[in-house]
């Protein structure tokens, strides 16, 4: 347990000697602090900020195998992104759960049915499943009564999964920590202020410095790996490497749930650029996003989304959902997140690639780009670097799973009902049963508008590593996403619960309070609303345009023909491999002997 005095207590520790000293506490640093715990190392991570505060809590809450990279012929990425999201599917029910898709495609779309279909066959065969399936527009308006009817062609169905995103990067440090025991040290608000270089000019530590009272220390390590995402060029700055990451800004607008209702997540492709977009429900809002644009604000400050995105988006809801008049006013809160994505000189964003890289430079490992799905690979790949200058390094274990099962059974004195048994076991793993033995009477219950309970507020703020208010508004619980203003009309009530946990003095929570409030007015508010274009507009133009009939390129046509050889082929595979699989299970099977009569 992250108790009051455990930031004195870790503190005073970094000054041992360390395997590996991991800079980063995003979903890739998590995992690769995770993986590395599993070899028995001494391993400490840092961030300068909280746990998971960048992209690893902006991002579209998606586990999937990106079905849009098949276009781009990233078969490998998405192979190894399906079978990651099976796994944790298995892993983690409660946190990481099936959703369903509806892709809908209508008359002006520049991509057919034929590619869709196509795509989705190789999609569903790669993860060794079959759920796609097509319906006529009749019956695809049955799963989305509200969307646009005018030129819809019909669409699919298939299948994915999502997530919370900030709750996933801290189980998986959290893991980390409980079985690495002393071994395993998680410090959050702790920066890399310098690198330590030899006369040689290679990397052996750095000199961290703790946010909370500017305290430095020197920290040495065997490996020193570079797991900032976006920020990763600002390290290999230091021992003079270019920068080579493109930051891209994906930005969402959240909506309340009854106003903008859909079942299943909804992707369409824009009407202004063909770019796919999606309309997803989570957590009991509904999401819209993403944008893709290029970030060109430096600097430690939060990403914001531009009034130029948010008319976009707006665009958006307005042409597939036009007859629910979704106006600004019914935006509950905004995110944006960065994308740590290695720049190639394309002049489309969408079009460069989201693969991972590891780079081994002057002794600093860097590991940025990647999916969350694929974070355990991604940690693989890192170790596996590693092993070139550290010989005797044990290989990373790969039959492991991402995510341990947590025990079944919860507190009877207090235990919730099933659904949200499931939840708490899933996002909190092993730590769920004490939760649930901390909760005060009448906390087990949802804060209204929400599926956080008043009980996971307690819990964090006693043992999850809360420095700000903000981490626990945002990360630790998404109050501050899912509900109006960020939650300021339940802070009475959260003040009541948490700041005896905290340890906060008065004039602490009521500065906390104030910075929380101006933060989320500035970042996770909409902009001004003089300095939105007007979306109206746009929609009206596009509609003008509907009447025509886009001939679809030659490239389409030829992008499905080698998709549907691809499909052919590996339809082939699938059913081969199942009839083999099948045979060799049979052949297995223990002959059992009767007895004579």
């Amino acid at each position: 347990m992250w108790n009051k005095n455990w930031r004195h207590t870790a503190w005073a520790q970094v000054e041992q000697a360390w395997d590996i000293l991991i800079i980063g506490g995003g979903i890739t640093g998590a995992g690769i602090f995770r993986e590395a715990t599993r070899l028995g190392l001494r391993v400490l991570l840092i961030d300068q900020r909280d746990f998971g505060w960048g992209t690893s809590s902006r991002s579209s809450k998606f586990v999937h195998g990106g079905l849009r990279y098949l276009k781009e012929g990233q078969f490998g990425l998405t192979r190894d992104a399906v079978h990651e999201r099976e796994q944790l599917l298995a892993d983690a029910p409660g946190l990481v759960e099936r959703v369903g898709f509806l892709l809908a495609t209508y008359q002006r779309d520049k991509i057919g049915r034929l590619v869709y279909r196509a795509g989705l066959t190789i999609y569903d065969l790669l993860a060794l499943q079959w759920s796609h399936r097509y319906y006529s527009p009749a019956d695809f308006q049955l799963f989305a009564p509200h969307i646009e009817a005018a030129g819809l062609k019909g669409g699919f169905h298939y299948s994915d999964a999502q997530t919370d995103d900030a709750r996933l990067v801290f189980r998986v440090i959290r893991e980390a920590v409980l079985t690495g025991h002393n071994r395993a040290v998680a410090l959050n608000y702790v920066a890399a202020q310098e690198l330590l270089r030899d006369k040689n000019g290679r990397v052996y530590g750095a000199i961290l410095q703790n946010a909370e009272d500017g305290q430095t220390k020197q920290v040495r390590a065997r490996a020193i790996i570079n797991a900032t995402g976006f920020g990763a060029d600002v390290l290999r700055g230091q021992i003079g490497e270019a920068a080579r990451l493109r930051p891209l800004r994906g930005s969402h607008l959240v909506f309340p749930g009854w106003r903008l209702p859909v079942a299943q997540a909804i992707t369409f492709l824009h009407p202004l650029d063909q770019r796919p977009v999606m309309i997803f429900p989570w957590e009991g809002a509904t999401l819209v996003g993403t944008t893709d644009v290029d970030h060109h604000q430096t600097g430690p400050s939060e990403p914001c989304i531009s009034p130029a995105e948010v008319a976009y988006l707006m665009t958006a809801v307005a042409w597939e959902f036009p007859s629910l008049n979704v106006q600004l006013s019914d935006v509950i809160s905004t995110f944006a997140g960065i994308r740590p994505v290695i720049g190639s000189g394309k002049e489309d964003p969408s079009e460069e690639s989201r693969d991972h890289v590891v780079w081994y430079e002057s002794g600093l490992l860097t590991v940025t780009g990647g999916k969350l799905t694929t974070f355990r690979l991604i940690a693989h790949d890192a170790l596996k670097a590693l092993r070139d200058e550290w010989p005797d390094l044990p290989p990373p274990d790969g039959k492991a799973s991402a995510l341990t099962p947590p025990p079944v059974a919860l507190p009877t004195t207090c235990s919730p009902d099933s659904v949200l048994r499931r939840r708490l076991r899933g996002r909190y793993g092993a730590d769920a049963s004490s939760l649930v033995a901390a909760a005060q009477p009448g906390e087990l219950v949802f804060i209204p508008g929400t599926k956080f309970t008043w009980a996971e507020l307690r819990w964090a703020a006693r043992a999850e590593a809360v420095h700000h208010l903000d981490d626990l508004l945002l990360r630790r619980t998404r109050l501050g996403l899912l509900t109006p203003q960020g939650g300021a009309e339940h802070l009475p009530k959260i003040r009541a619960i948490c700041q005896p946990e905290l340890g906060w003095d008065n004039h602490r929570w009521e500065a906390e309070t104030e910075a929380y409030l101006a933060l989320w007015q500035k970042c996770y508010h909409l902009p001004p609303a003089a300095t939105i274009p007007d979306w109206t507009q746009m929609v009206a133009a596009e509609l003008k345009t509907t009447a025509v009939t886009v001939k679809r390129p030659w490239p389409s046509v030829f992008i499905a023909a080698i998709l549907l050889a691809l499909a052919a082929i590996g339809t082939f595979w699938f059913f081969w491999h199942r009839r083999t699989t099948m045979t060799l299970i049979t052949s297995r099977q223990p002959q059992r002997c009767h007895p004579m009569n």
